[in-house]
C-alpha cells in the first residue's frame, strides 16, 4: 500500500511517501523553489517522492492532506464573531481569500494534482486527518515505542493548539486538547515578534538569544512575574489561558498590542536589525524559562493521563531543543523521541502514516532500533554526472577522489587547519536541521570559528550558536549526556572537565564580551551558558559523515566537529550540487566537498555575483 502525504498553503509545504508503512521519501518544497518556508502546493516535493518511490499519482492508494480546512474556516468565523466588532480589517482581508481559495481546498488540491498527471477518473482516495493528529502520527509511528504518551504543541491547527494523546500499537487516542486562542506556540511567537525576529522562522533565534540574559539580574524575576500575572495563566495540568487584551493575533494584523507590551516591560518593540541590548536578552531568557515550565507541566499531565514510560513530541514547539533537554533531564519519562521534522512539514508524513494505520487499519511492525526516520536522510540525492555537469557549467576546478577514506583524511586535515568546508553527501535531510548531508563544517577547537561562520559565511547575527556533531560513542566525553540525539533536537551542557573558569563578574559583561569569551576547549560549539545542541552521528545512518569525524579524531584527538546548515541567512538549505556551488562562491567558505569531488576556493574562476544573494533571499 502506497500513500502520499501533503502539507501546504500555510508555511513549510512538504510531501512524504510511505509504502507498507515504511518511509520512502520526504522533502520540503522550499528546497526546490529556493523560497524559505514556501507555503505553495509542493509540486516539486511530490515529484521527488513519486520518482524515488517508482510510482505515479494514479497508482497511489491514497493522498492525504495534513489538516481539515473546513474546521479551520469554522475557527476563523467563530473567532471573528466572538471578538466583533474588533478585527474588521483582518476579517475583510482574510475572508475573500478563504471564499476564493481555501474553502474549496479539495478542488484546489485535485487541480494541482492534475497538473502533475493525476487522472480524476482513477478516484484515488483524498483524506483529511486533523492537524494535531497528523503531528501525533508523525511522532508516534516512526518511534521505537509500542506504547507512548504523545504531546503535540504548536501555534494552532484547526482549533487545537496542543494535545495529549496515547499511542498503543497502531492506535492513537486523543485524551486532552488545548484550544485557540490559548496557545504556547503563539505565546512564544509573540515574544519572537516583540524582540524583533520573524514569526514562524525566528523562534529558534529567540531560543539562542535567551542564554545571553543575566540569570542574576532582578529583571528576570520581574519579567517572569509580569508574564505570569498579566499575559498567561498557567494551570496545574500545563494548560494555559492567554489574556487577549495584550494580544492581536486572533483578529488583528500583528502578534501583540505593541504599546501595551512596551508599558508592561519598559521598552518598545525591537526593530529587526536594531542592536540587541541587555533587556532584550533578559526578556528572552524569561519567556524561555516560562516555556520550559509549561512544557514540563504538560509532560507531567501526559504521564498522569497515560501512565506511559515513554514520550514522543511533535509540533513547532518541539523544535525548542533547550526545553527538550530540560524535559529529558526532568525524568518525567524514561525515554523521549522527537520527530525531526516537528513543524508543519512533518505533518505531511504524519498524515500519510495516520491514513495507513488508522484509516486503513494496518498493523504496526517495529523492526528497527532507534526510529524509522532513517537518520532523516529522505530527500533528493545526486550522481557523479550531476557534479561534473555543474562543474562544466561554472568552469569549476575540482579534485576527484576514488577512495573516500583518502578524501576523509584530506578533509579532516583541511578542517584542522582552520578552514570552513561545505559538505554535500547523499540524500538531503528532511526537517529544519542539516545533519551531515547538506552542512557547513568547521573545527570546534578554533576560537574564531563561530565569529567567522556567522559574519563571513552565514551573514547572520553574531550571537547565534553553532551545534556540534559528535561520534555517538564519544558523546559523554564532551557533554553531560550519554544517549542518542541524531536529529540535533536536544541541548545538554558541556562536561565540567572541558570548561574554562569564568571571571567573577562574567554575568555583568556586555553581550559582545560574553560572546567571544573562551568558555571551553571547544569554544565554537560551547554556548554562553555552557550548553550545546548535540547531534550524535551514527555509523549505520550516515557512514560517510561518521568516517569524516573519525578521521578528524585520529588527527586531532577530538571526535567532534562544528555543523551548521549549508545556506546563507534567508536561504533554504541547499539541495543540489548547483545550489551548493553558488552558495560556496558567494561566501567566504574555503572548500566545497560534493560526493567525492573537492573544490578549493583559491582555484575557482572569479565569481561575478558575490553579493547577489542579498537580493535573492529575504533576510529572516
Amino acid at each position: 500500500m502506497t500513500i502520499l502525504g501533503i502539507s501546504a498553503f500555510y508555511h513549510d509545504s512538504a510531501a512524504a511517501l510511505i509504502e507498507d508503512g515504511r518511509i520512502v521519501a520526504a522533502a520540503q518544497e522550499e528546497r526546490f523553489t529556493r523560497k524559505k518556508h514556501d507555503p505553495n502546493f509542493p509540486a516539486n516535493a511530490i515529484q521527488h517522492c513519486l520518482q524515488y518511490g517508482g510510482t505515479t499519482l494514479n497508482q497511489l492508494d491514497a493522498i492525504v492532506f495534513y489538516d481539515k480546512p473546513l474546521l479551520k474556516f469554522e475557527r476563523l468565523l467563530e473567532t471573528y464573531y466572538t471578538f466583533a466588532p474588533k478585527g474588521i480589517s483582518s476579517f475583510l482581508m482574510a475572508i475573500p481569500v478563504w471564499l476564493k481559495e481555501k474553502l474549496f481546498l479539495k478542488r484546489l488540491i485535485r487541480e494541482e494534482l492534475e497538473k502533475l498527471g493525476y487522472d480524476p477518473k482513477k478516484k484515488v482516495k483524498l483524506l483529511f486527518p486533523e492537524h494535531h493528529l497528523s503531528h501525533a502520527a508523525s511522532a508516534f509511528y516512526p518511534s521505537a515505542f509500542e506504547r507512548a504518551a504523545i504531546m503535540t504543541v504548536d501555534g494552532v491547527g484547526e482549533w487545537a493548539t496542543a494535545s495529549i494523546c496515547l499511542g498503543e500499537g497502531k492506535n492513537i487516542s486523543i485524551l486532552k486538547e488545548l484550544r485557540f486562542p490559548h496557545s504556547l506556540g503563539l505565546l512564544y511567537s509573540a515574544f519572537t515578534y516583540f524582540l524583533g525576529f520573524k514569526v514562524n522562522s525566528g523562534e529558534y533565534k529567540l531560543m539562542g538569544l535567551a542564554p545571553y540574559g543575566n540569570p542574576l539580574s532582578p529583571d528576570i524575576d520581574r519579567y517572569v512575574k509580569t508574564i505570569k500575572e498579566k499575559l498567561v495563566d498557567i494551570k496545574e495540568d500545563g494548560s494555559i489561558w492567554l489574556n487577549q487584551a495584550y494580544f492581536d493575533y486572533a483578529t488583528g494584523l500583528r502578534m501583540v498590542h505593541e504599546q501595551k507590551w512596551a508599558d508592561l516591560f519598559g521598552f518598545p518593540k525591537r526593530n529587526p536589525e536594531d542592536e540587541l541590548q541587555a533587556h532584550h536578552c533578559n526578556l528572552g531568557l524569561a519567556i524561555q524559562q516560562v516555556t520550559e515550565d509549561i512544557v514540563i507541566q504538560m509532560a507531567k499531565e501526559a504521564r498522569r493521563l497515560t501512565n506511559a514510560n515513554n514520550l514522543v513530541l511533535a509540533g513547532g514547539v518541539a523544535l525548542n531543543c533547550v526545553a527538550n533537554g530540560k524535559l529529558q533531564k526532568s525524568g518525567v519519562f524514561d525515554e523521549i523521541f522527537i520527530q525531526p521534522a516537528a513543524g508543519d512539514a512533518g505533518g505531511a508524513l504524519g498524515a500519510a502514516l495516520a491514513a495507513y494505520y488508522i484509516y486503513f487499519g494496518n498493523e504496526r511492525v517495529i523492526d528497527y532500533e532507534r526510529d524509522a526516520m532513517r537518520g532523516s536522510y529522505l530527500g533528493p540525492t545526486f550522481s557523479d554526472l550531476d557534479v561534473e555537469l555543474m562543474a562544466r557549467k561554472y568552469k569549476a576546478v575540482y579534485t576527484h577522489f576514488d577512495d573516500f577514506g583518502v578524501l576523509s583524511n584530506d578533509v579532516a586535515r583541511i578542517l584542522a587547519d582552520g578552514n570552513v568546508v561545505g559538505w554535500v553527501q547523499g540524500r538531503m535531510e528532511f526537517g529544519p536541521r542539516a545533519l551531515g548531508g547538506r552542512s557547513i563544517l568547521g573545527d570546534p577547537r578554533n576560537a574564531e570559528m563561530q565569529k567567522k561562520l556567522n559574519l563571513k559565511i552565514k551573514y547572520r547575527e553574531s550571537f547565534r550558536p553553532f551545534a556540534p556533531s559528535v561520534l555517538a560513542e564519544d558523546c559523554a566525553d564532551y557533554f553531560d549526556y550519554n544517549g542518542p540525539s541524531p536529529y540535533m533536537l536536544l541541548v545538554h551542557p558541556v562536561v565540567d572537565k572541558r570548561r574554562t573558569a569564568l571571571p567573577a563578574n562574567y554575568d555583568s559583561f556586555p553581550l559582545r564580551e560574553k560572546l567571544y569569551y573562551q568558555r571551553s576547549d571547544l569554544p565554537s560549539i560551547t554556548h554562553i551558558d555552557f550548553s550545546a545542541r548535540i547531534q550524535t552521528v551514527h555509523k549505520d545512518t550516515n557512514p560517510r559523515y561518521y568516517q569524516l569525524i573519525d578521521a578528524f579524531k585520529q588527527l586531532t584527538g577530538y571526535g567532534v566537529i562544528v555543523n551548521t546548515s549549508f545556506n546563507v541567512r534567508g536561504e533554504p538549505i541547499v539541495c543540489t550540487p548547483d545550489d551548493a556551488y553558488r552558495c560556496f562562491m558567494r561566501t567566504e567558505m574555503d572548500y566545497l566537498v560534493v560526493g567525492n569531488y573537492v573544490f578549493d576556493k583559491k582555484k575557482q574562476p572569479e565569481w561575478q555575483e558575490k553579493d547577489n544573494w542579498k537580493e535573492e533571499f529575504v533576510l529572516d
